[in-house]
């Protein structure tokens, strides 16, 4: 078990992001998993970025029933490869109970490995699957906001729920996310004192209800965490450290707070009820 900024062991948690197929956890993807369910986590959602991560992220999510779940789309980075065919796939895996969200899915026009054209061709595209499936969206922006807002609000009414993920904009983009009854999704960027504190005095705005936590591992490994994992790899044993530091800055109790971001997630995946006893499945 890794060390935990908490003296007692925290449940339930559930982790939303968890990029678990990467190969940064190839040589000890098992361990990973028991370490974290030793951590206090009894859930964890996988991210599917493509079609072939998402196809994985499933088959990982198969080896946990009832504590790994999937999420199957395209990453704003790839949608250049979007085409008829992909949509057909993504439609197929969607009919899966363990892929519980469509996504990783959104825009980044802070990189635009894909054009803008080309990524909102791809994420309108899965907006009408969310729609069709009623699966929740698991979105991805980057310096996208505005155009992001513009079409949620299209969709809006045809949308069971989404949230976005890893959220790091400014306080406009939070406040549209919440004015659409969307979810916020927070990972260790809150715990980076170079980059992360604008955040800080957003989060106590987050109604409770709106509010899930995340590591994105292997990335974004919190710079809170002691002793500093070897190689700076992030892992989902290390959400307490995310969890601690939006309960101190938000000024409520970590136990409080595990519990609701758990029953959050079960709300807005419509994941077993198992998941809020603090005890993995």
């Amino acid at each position: 078990m890794l060390a935990s900024p908490f003296e007692n062991r925290i449940s339930p948690l559930f982790d939303l992001g968890v990029n678990l197929t990467d190969k940064a956890f190839s040589h000890d993807r098992d361990e990973v998993l028991d370490r974290a369910f030793d951590a206090g986590l009894t859930g964890m959602l996988l991210t599917g970025t493509d079609l072939d991560v998402s196809e994985e992220a499933l088959t990982l999510a198969l080896t946990r029933p009832g504590q790994l779940f999937a999420t199957a789309g395209v990453h704003p980075h790839q949608a250049s490869s979007w085409s008829a065919s992909t949509r057909e796939q993504l439609a197929s895996l969607l009919k899966q109970e363990t892929v519980v969200a469509v996504g990783e899915t959104g825009l980044d026009f802070n990189r635009n490995f894909s054009t803008p054209a080309e990524q909102e061709k791809a994420f309108e595209a899965q907006l009408q699957l969310a729609a069709e499936t009623g699966k929740p969206l698991f979105i991805h922006e980057r310096d996208a906001g505005k155009r992001m807002l513009e079409l949620l609000k299209t969709w809006r009414d045809d949308l069971s729920g989404a949230v976005v993920h890893c959220f790091t904009g400014d306080k406009k983009s939070l406040f549209g996310y919440l004015d659409l009854d969307l979810y916020v999704g927070f990972t260790g960027w809150v715990c980076d004192e170079r980059r992360g504190t604008h955040l800080w005095p957003l989060l106590p705005s987050v109604p409770e209800e709106r509010l899930l936590i995340e590591t994105d591992a292997p990335w974004l490994l919190p710079r809170t965490a002691r002793p500093k994992p070897k190689k700076g790899r992030n892992e989902p044993a290390l959400l307490p450290w995310v969890l601690a530091q939006l309960a101190e800055v938000r000024g409520e109790s970590p136990q409080a707070l595990a519990q609701v971001t758990t029953a959050n997630a079960c709300r807005l995946f419509q994941l077993p009820d198992a998941l809020l006893q603090g005890v993995a499945p």
